[in-house]
């Protein structure tokens, strides 16, 4: 008799959430990729794998930093039931983490140290970041004078709200608020150091965090072009729209169909398909200075 597939919790824009028992969770990354918050027909290869090998790479060089959530990406180490979901063992392998549940926190912990997407639109419109007065004078793609932790809600419908750090207290607490700060800025300032030597800028990203037997963890995805610019830093001056390790050619092909940006999205040529897979896979191996070849399910 065959073992039962492990009990679906979530299916999100990206990713399916088992309950794999024990305390534990299994989150597979699919291929899907969405824009203008609808999900495309057509999946993009690799995507799910770099998204996992990402996260994995990360969460291994910021271990000595904070906990985290990984168990394992191994499928020798998921359990039994994770052989009879979709796809079984070999779709799981490269795109799925085994992990610990955690608490996590109700705010989106974003860190920025550039000034670009719905900050450049607030400093135009205000001289402001999340509510925080900047120099004057700065332009798009300009570093900020230090990164800024700038927290948004988590909306269960529609758009996450940006937020400042007196509503992010209200929220989750000072003690907590102030940690996750703390943490963020120092896991963004080593991150960014790290893609330095890469020859990469991190703009910003966006960090999960939650707590696993009491302590404040890294969760979710971390560090991934879904959760970040990554931008080339031989091709990123101040003043300039800097090109993406993400999805922005997906973007940029969809502004430019009769689309209203609702479903059904219109179907993608396979030459953006192609593109878009390439964007995901070098952002890993730049970024990270790793191959995908060398990862599980290559």
């Amino acid at each position: 008799m065959s073992t039962s597939p492990l009990p679906l919790l979530s299916s999100g824009k990206v990713r399916e959430l088992y309950d794999a028992g024990e305390g534990c969770l299994l989150m597979v990354a699919s291929d899907r990729i969405s824009a203008f918050d609808v999900i495309m027909e057509e999946p993009i290869p690799d995507k799910g794998r770099v998204l996992t090998a990402m996260t994995a790479a990360w969460l291994e060089e910021l271990a000595d930093l904070a906990p985290n959530h990984l168990i394992s990406a191994d499928v020798a180490d998921f359990p039994e039931g994770a052989a009879a979901l979709p796809g079984g063992l070999d779709y799981l392998a490269g795109r799925s983490m085994l992990v610990h549940r955690a608490e996590m926190l109700d705010i989106e912990c974003i860190v920025r140290g550039y000034l670009a997407g719905s900050a450049w639109k607030e400093y135009q419109t205000s001289g402001t970041v999340h509510g925080m007065p900047m120099p004057a004078g700065l332009r798009h793609a300009e570093a900020l004078p230090e990164p800024i932790f700038t927290p948004s809600t988590k909306a269960t419908e529609g758009h996450d709200l940006n937020i400042g750090m007196a509503e992010a207290v209200d929220i989750v607490g000072r003690e907590a608020a102030e940690a996750a700060a703390a943490l963020c800025l120092e896991a963004y300032a080593r991150a960014a150091a790290r893609a330095e030597e890469q020859g990469i800028v991190i703009c910003d990203t966006k960090f999960e965090l939650g707590y696993i037997d009491g302590r404040l963890s890294l969760c979710d995805e971390v560090l991934t072009p879904d959760s970040s610019r990554f931008w080339p830093a031989d091709d990123c001056a101040p003043g300039t729209n800097p090109p993406s390790f993400d999805k922005q050619p997906l973007r940029d092909w969809l502004e430019a169909q009769d689309w209203d940006k609702q479903a059904p999205p219109p179907a993608l040529p396979p030459e953006i398909v192609t593109e878009t897979s390439t964007r995901y896979v070098a952002a890993y191996e730049r970024v990270c200075g790793r191959s995908l070849a060398d990862w599980y399910g290559a």
